[in-house]
């Protein structure tokens, strides 16, 4: 019995965590894996009602748990930034969840470039440091200092940043920091990925012509894991990267990227697949709880109206399984896909008529007849 903790979220959050949770109970009625899913509200309405975003509460309650099942975190009501760092950073910190893991296989036919070309990447986003850390400020009049904290499992670290100016002007900073130890993890896991599939050749993606410091270490920790390792591993700018996936995806197969940047260039990788409805993420703690979602975000407007794509919400449901040890069961659910796809049922944003929920009967269908 696997206990699955379900945050729907917001906007159509609900609406595709419903067709994911159908999917996995149409799993548990065909084969031999059981859930058992509590579902908590972490979203935008709690916060506008409350002010509450994650509380040390819900943390408690959420360590209780094997996995994360997430919607969508999103509401036009509140300022940019406040539900992202008080949500989505506050349970990928909590939880050590120091690996982003984006799939992008070609799904035939909705790839988005003009020539036919067969591609299947895995990127991994480094997800806890880089500029993503959350430490920065401002000072005024070209003159202040900064008092900075970022706290991680693996330190406690407190930086002063002072600012003596001899022009009188506001200043803004955003830190961005790496640690040896973090990138060391985060290689290792990649380099395990990389075995697990066959592959002799990682791409690790920064911008070390420009960033030196921070990315010196990034690439000296991967050219002593590779070396050990007996791994190939090659480096782009991420600024050739964003160009080399639109003109040739198929020439990657395991992608390296430190945290900001991936950001990016998976959201790019996402629409050349076919677009955000088929691309699902996992943020992953190989040691701990992971929490897995769409990466779409929670498209308010559309709230109620049956017609978003359950997709990608469906595929992080089977990145769920394959954390879980049931990879035959992911597979089942990715090939439940494709069939639907192969019959013609798909929904608007791929030029099709289905509607949410008929977009995942038509999965349950499929995962039923495969039994």
């Amino acid at each position: 019995m696997h206990k699955i903790a379900v945050l729907p979220g917001d906007g159509i959050g609900p609406e595709v965590v419903a067709e994911g949770l159908k999917v996995l109970n149409a799993l548990s009625e065909n084969y031999s894996v059981k859930f058992d899913f509590q579902e908590f509200d972490i979203s935008s309405e709690r916060y506008l009602r409350t002010g509450k975003l994650v509380t040390a509460e819900d943390m408690d309650q959420l360590r209780k748990f094997d996995s994360i099942f997430l919607g969508a975190i999103g509401d036009d009501r509140v300022k940019p930034g406040i539900l992202e760092k008080g949500i989505l950073l506050a349970l990928r910190f909590g939880f050590d969840q120091y690996i982003n893991h984006r799939p992008a296989p070609l799904w035939r036919p909705f790839g988005r470039l003009k020539r036919d070309v067969d591609f299947n990447i895995d990127v991994f986003r480094e997800n806890t440091e880089d500029y993503y850390i959350g430490a920065g400020g401002r000072v005024n009049n070209g003159r202040g200092s900064l008092d900075l904290h970022v706290k991680r499992h693996l330190y406690d670290m407190k930086v002063r940043l002072e600012a003596n100016a001899d022009a009188a002007d506001d200043y803004a900073f955003e830190i961005g920091m790496m640690s040896r130890k973090n990138i060391e993890r985060f290689a290792d896991h990649v380099i395990a990925f990389s075995n697990i599939i066959g592959e002799n050749y990682i791409t690790v993606v920064d911008k070390a012509n420009v960033c030196s410091n921070i990315y010196s270490l990034w690439r000296e920790v991967w050219d002593e894991k590779c070396k050990k390792a007996g791994k190939g591993h090659g480096y782009m700018y991420v600024d050739a990267m964003t160009m080399a996936l639109v003109k040739n995806p198929d020439k990657f197969r395991v992608i390296a990227v430190p945290n900001m940047f991936g950001d990016i260039i998976t959201d790019l990788l996402a629409e050349v697949t076919g677009g955000l409805g088929l691309a699902p993420g996992g943020n992953i703690n190989p040691e701990g709880i992971s929490m897995f979602e769409p990466v779409h975000g929670s498209a308010p407007k559309y709230k109620g109206m049956n017609r978003i794509n359950p997709v990608a919400t469906i595929l992080a449901a089977k990145m769920m399984l394959d954390s879980l040890g049931h990879r035959d069961l992911g597979q089942v659910v990715q090939q439940a896909v494709r069939t639907a796809f192969d019959q013609g049922v798909y929904t608007q944003d791929l030029g099709g008529k289905a509607t949410t929920t008929e977009m995942g009967d038509a999965v349950v269908e499929a995962i039923r007849k495969a039994k």
